[in-house]
């Protein structure tokens, strides 16, 4: 007889992980949550020394819904003996590894969480939902099907890595590696030794990849950015304002093809890089050329990767590169390539056998309603993949437990966290639209039913 739970989790990156954590200590809610990996790890191939998260420690797994929660970021330094010296250090962000720490602290201390887990199937049973994951051995061998009745499916699966379709199948004898950023730190032996790396992309995580190759000072490293320059995130309150439940109201409330190109636009608000990095690579390249004037680098902004080849004579990869203000191409050789190129929400395979109840849009991706639910019924709720129907608020760390709170109200049919519905000063819409600004009013009525 299998047991029928309230929750099942698929995926437990840090929104799985912040929702498991949530409903944890709820009475009403018999939940297990899925991983195919062995354990928790946060972007292990970007753990590059001193590096650290973008938002401040509030935006941890839970504070934002339940500043008392044990599952704390100052509950983990405190437990760990760091929480004087976290206060003493004066700075709200912490290393990025300490957050993976944290978030495997967490993860120790929840015994509804199975790892070795693969989803194979998400079926309909009746009016319940049946999950089908490959249990799998410490070597990866499948050891047996596990299957989970549920009333509702929660998928938290993240997003994948995209390769930009001209440096894909880019590789050839002699040469360096072609890598995701998400790769970096197995690869960075192999990209110093290649003596000469590109870095292709925008955002933080470029830039954190051409720091530390160019402070290993091996080598030639140079910098190909679409942006018209180096963009640094934006950071200011009110602009801060737009993470929010009233700005998912107003960005829910346009059409589509605006939304679309409001996300291109809007990708300075959470994919640019912080001011002090822009400062610390100046300050880098400055103080490297201070002996005769030269950095063997080269920044190119504005400037696309738009085709790719290897040169088996020389070994090189020779990128071409269209300089888009002035309409102009040119090749550039380098002998590795690291493309911090971003991620894409897709959607799982697993939800084939109920494709016939998940909404879709015109562009085939998950159509998520205001209550983060993919179907009519509100059964099957999606976390950290909707921003193409919710705007900013999707990757944001600090907007995690504010979403996972909606989620378990729909859940429990009662508000388990307060939600606060309203925070923002000002008004994204039209002054009185209804459409606009009282949609977060009405997630709790939906989420209830």
């Amino acid at each position: 007889m299998i047991a029928v739970r309230d929750l099942v989790g698929i995926g437990i990156g840090p929104f799985g992980l912040g929702l498991a954590a949530l409903a944890q200590p709820l009475p009403d809610v018999d939940a297990v949550f899925l991983d195919q990996a062995d354990g928790f790890r946060w972007h292990p191939g970007m753990m590059i020394d001193g590096a650290t998260i973008q938002v401040p420690f509030l935006a941890d797994l839970v504070t934002m819904a339940d500043p008392t929660s044990p599952y704390s970021f100052l509950a983990f330094l405190k437990a760990t003996g760091r929480l004087y010296p976290f206060y003493i250090r004066e700075s709200f962000y912490p290393l990025r590894s300490e957050y993976d720490a944290y978030c495997r602290w967490v993860a120790a201390q929840l015994p509804t969480l199975r790892w070795r887990r693969r989803v194979v199937a998400v079926e309909e049973a009746g009016d319940l939902l049946r999950v089908r994951a490959e249990v799998r051995g410490p070597d990866g061998e499948v050891r047996g099907i596990e299957e989970h009745l549920a009333r509702h499916v929660v998928l938290a699966v993240g997003t994948r890595p995209v390769l930009p379709s001209a440096l894909q199948g880019l590789s050839g004898a002699g040469a360096g590696p072609v890598v995701h950023s998400a790769e970096y730190l197995p690869n960075r032996a192999a990209l110093l030794a290649s003596g000469a790396v590109t870095v292709v992309g925008s955002g933080q995580s470029a830039a954190e990849v051409y720091r530390d190759l160019l402070e290993a000072r091996e080598g030639r490293v140079d910098w190909v950015t679409r942006s018209p320059r180096f963009f640094p995130m934006e950071y200011t309150k009110l602009t801060l304002e737009m993470t929010s439940p009233e700005y998912t109201d107003h960005y829910r409330s346009l059409p589509e093809e605006l939304r679309e190109r409001l996300g291109r636009e809007q990708r300075g608000l959470y994919k640019g890089i912080s001011a002090d990095l822009v400062d610390e690579i100046y300050d880098t390249l400055y103080r490297l050329s201070s002996a005769d004037g030269t950095v063997p680098s080269t920044l190119l902004t504005d400037t696309e990767v738009v085709d790719a080849r290897h040169d088996v004579e020389t070994g090189e990869h020779v990128l071409t590169l269209r300089h888009a203000q002035l309409d102009r191409t040119h090749e550039h050789r380098t002998r590795a390539v690291v493309a911090a190129t971003g991620y894409r929400a897709e959607v799982p395979d697993f939800l084939d056998p109920v494709a016939h109840r998940v909404r879709r849009d015109r562009r085939g991706r998950l159509d998520v309603a205001r209550t983060y639910a993919v179907d009519d019924a509100e059964r099957i709720h999606v976390v950290g993949g909707e921003e193409h129907t919710h705007g900013v608020t999707a990757p944001d760390l600090g907007f995690g437990p504010w979403r996972a709170s909606v989620v378990l109200a729909a859940i429990t049919g009662r508000e388990p966290y307060p939600i606060e519905r309203r925070i923002a000063f000002q008004t994204f819409g039209v002054p009185g639209d209804g459409a606009a600004t009282d949609g977060a009013a009405r997630v709790l009525e939906e989420a209830a039913r």
